[in-house]
């Protein structure tokens, strides 16, 4: 179980990594272009990130539904029918966020000039998200179908061209040319993955009538685990602004934390994605259960590989993100307290994905309002008085709390495998 997890898992977090060095290629051209063209940028990508994650976190809902259908895909075809309908409902409201920023922002205080700048880009990425939505999660599919190698192919597709064209078209067109960029990846990762995913099944998906009854079936488990996502990254930047109202070194230094939370969590992540199916095709409660402790166990050996690297390394990799000696110093030590709310977050991800796998999603969902609820109220006033170190507690104790409450509902829940119909 584990080594098949792990095989699977494997080029899912590469693919990650992937699309996070494009983005950085992406910020890296931008900044040397104009710091005011960055700082649009930067404003930007607030909204795109959940807005895209969110997008991505409703597709993964469809694989509780595809997974059941691997020995015969081509059964799957009507779900994925439906799918496309509910990515599109899903992508649109994305666009629609991503054309409101510029209001958004003016509202907000940004300056003018910076709100000038945007120009089109939030047209073109309103177009970015519903050519990524157009793909109907074909990559959910891929993975769902034991086919997570052509998901790295998709990735490093659309990832060659937004580097490429970012290049190429930012120093001319600047942030329109970033805009491009993107849209450009989209429809090349979009592209890989749908004729992977035509391969797979032997005909096109196609596009059905709506089956209204269907699509609300698939969005009951899609829409709460798009929510989470956004009720993360919301609490995650109440905590930022918390940080920022401190100092500035420890805002920095609360930055290169949070920065390497990230990259730590891609692995958890990658690994939860794997095991979704084998959660999902699980026959008994002792098969659902082995799937999603094989995960939790690889998850938590990510994190420690992990912990181990940074805390040998001493200062090397903060110096990676910082020439303050003084920022060196605190996320130093700050670095156990982080790894110990990263290993939590890790835990709880594989429980919460795992409950996706048994169509809980929206059980998910009401732990991960109530834990980071409590996060978004407690943290001004524990940075007012702890700081940042306070503010790493209260992020640790918070996805030790979303652990308990997951692994609780999972064990809970999978109890109906085999016995009742999941999800009914």
């Amino acid at each position: 179980m584990i080594t098949g997890i792990l095989r699977t898992a494997l080029p899912l977090f590469l693919s990650m990594v992937t699309g996070m060095l494009g983005t950085l290629v992406v910020t890296s051209v931008l900044g040397r272009h104009d710091t005011v063209t960055l700082a649009a940028f930067a404003v930007m990508t607030a909204v795109l990130n959940p807005a895209s994650a969110a997008v991505v976190g409703a597709m993964r809902g469809l694989s509780p539904f595809v997974a059941p259908h691997r020995d015969d895909p081509a059964a799957a075809l009507p779900v994925l029918r439906d799918a496309r309908w509910l990515a599109l409902l899903v992508g649109t409201a994305g666009a629609l966020a991503m054309l409101v920023v510029p209001v958004l922002a003016g509202a907000a205080g940004v300056p003018g000039e910076v709100v000038a700048e945007l120009g089109p880009l939030p047209y073109l990425l309103a177009v970015y998200l519903l050519v990524s939505a157009s793909g109907g999660g074909a990559t959910t599919v891929l993975v769902a179908f034991g086919h997570g190698r052509q998901v790295l192919w998709s990735s490093l597709a659309g990832t060659a061209v937004l580097a490429g064209c970012a290049v190429a078209l930012v120093p001319p067109l600047g942030l329109a040319g970033a805009g491009v960029a993107w849209l450009l990846s989209a429809a090349a990762s979009v592209t890989v993955a749908n004729l992977a995913l035509r391969r797979v099944l032997g005909v096109r998906v196609g596009h059905g009538r709506p089956r209204v009854a269907e699509i609300v079936r698939l969005g009951r488990v899609s829409l709460p685990l798009a929510a989470t996502v956004l009720i993360k990254f919301g609490g995650l930047g109440v905590v930022t602004f918390a940080a920022g109202t401190t100092n500035t070194r420890d805002a920095a230094a609360h930055a290169v934390l949070g920065t390497l939370t990230g990259l730590i969590l891609v692995a958890s992540v990658s690994v939860a994605q794997a095991a979704l199916p084998e959660v999902a095709r699980a026959a008994t409660p002792a098969g659902a259960r082995r799937a999603n402790g094989a995960a939790a166990l690889l998850a938590l050996a990510g994190t420690g590989v992990a912990a181990l690297t940074l805390l040998l390394s001493g200062d090397a990799v903060p110096s990676l993100f910082t020439d303050d000696a003084g920022v060196r110093e605190r996320v130093v030590a700050l670095l156990p307290l982080m790894l110990l709310a990263s290993a939590a977050d890790g835990t709880q991800a594989v429980q919460g994905i795992g409950l996706t796998g048994l169509r809980r999603s929206a059980t998910s969902l009401r732990y991960f309002a109530a834990g980071y609820g409590l996060l978004v109220l407690a943290a001004v006033p524990v940075a007012a008085r702890w700081g940042i170190a306070g503010l790493w507690t209260a992020v640790a104790v918070a996805n030790a709390c979303l652990v308990v409450l997951q692994s609780a509902g999972f064990h809970r829940h999978s109890a109906r495998v085999g016995r009742a119909p999941v999800g009914a």
